[in-house]
């Protein structure tokens, strides 16, 4: 319990840093973050380097690099993916006798999972009102995991999953969708009060990333469960001393940023 506590001294007031400061401190700490959470996902499936994993991380780096270009320029997103399966399916061919699906699928799917989605983060902070609107993330996600912890602790009796997760209740998942959507209109209440956004709807957008934000970030947290179930680990790393990885630590906030992000589209015209 000391180390979690000292390891969460130490990454929240660097996590707010990153986030409030932006532009360059927040795209490069996204960027490790997601090669960080990449390797991991890899390490999970097998203890040896391969050479898929190796060309999805240096897709991975180049995603990053110029994220900007690839979301908002039109069709270059479906280039960088054709040009991402193309380098998977040669180095398929030419190593077909050291390689299997498995690997290249697995390939595949890690940079999604584990470097895509998290970069929703970069991508709301960065957008329109995304200053005050980004926080909505950690409020839905960490939120949610509070008020499942607690309303299945004082309430729960109804197993919500036992085989992948054997303490998660129910009571506590529909404690966990309350608290986020809550805490959510909170903080919009919060925002229309001090930093009024024109022509944004904030309680209809707060509301919307608190509702089905909870329902993904239960979702990130219970997939990220499974995988390591189904491949045998604890935790997916040891990056945060007694919370695990980066994976381990931000498995909620992985599906929750996209949720806001893409609310944030609809929500709010240019």
């Amino acid at each position: 319990m000391k180390t979690r506590i000292i390891s969460a001294l130490v990454a929240l007031p660097l996590l707010i840093f990153i986030v409030v400061s932006g532009g360059n401190w927040l795209h490069v700490g996204i960027l490790l973050l997601g090669i960080i959470g990449m390797r991991e996902f890899y390490r999970a499936f097998s203890k040896e380097r391969k050479g898929a994993y190796d060309i999805s991380e240096l897709f991975g780096v180049f995603y990053m690099v110029f994220i900007d270009e690839i979301i908002y320029t039109s069709n270059f997103f479906s280039v960088f993916v054709s040009a991402f399966v193309i380098a998977l399916l040669i180095y398929s061919v030419l190593r077909y006798q050291h390689t299997n699906n498995k690997e290249v699928m697995t390939a595949f799917f890690g940079f999604f999972y584990a470097c895509f989605l998290l970069s929703h983060v970069y991508l709301i902070r960065e957008y329109t009102h995304g200053k005050l609107l980004v926080w909505l993330v950690f409020i839905t996600a960490f939120g949610c995991d509070t008020g499942a912890y607690f309303t299945g602790y004082f309430l729960g009796k109804h197993k919500l999953c036992p085989a992948l997760s054997p303490k998660k209740t129910i009571e506590g998942s529909v404690g966990g969708v309350i608290t986020a959507t809550v805490l959510s209109v909170l903080y919009g209440l919060w925002i229309n009060r001090y930093y009024p956004l024109d022509g944004v709807n904030v309680l209809l957008l707060c509301g919307l990333t608190g509702f089905f934000g909870s329902f993904l970030a239960q979702i990130g947290d219970l997939a990220a469960s499974s995988i390591k179930r189904q491949t045998g680990i604890k935790d997916y790393g040891n990056l945060m001393p007694g919370h695990g990885g980066v994976l381990d630590r931000f498995d909620s906030v992985i599906l929750t940023a996209p949720v806001l992000y893409y609310i944030m589209l609809f929500l709010i015209q240019v």
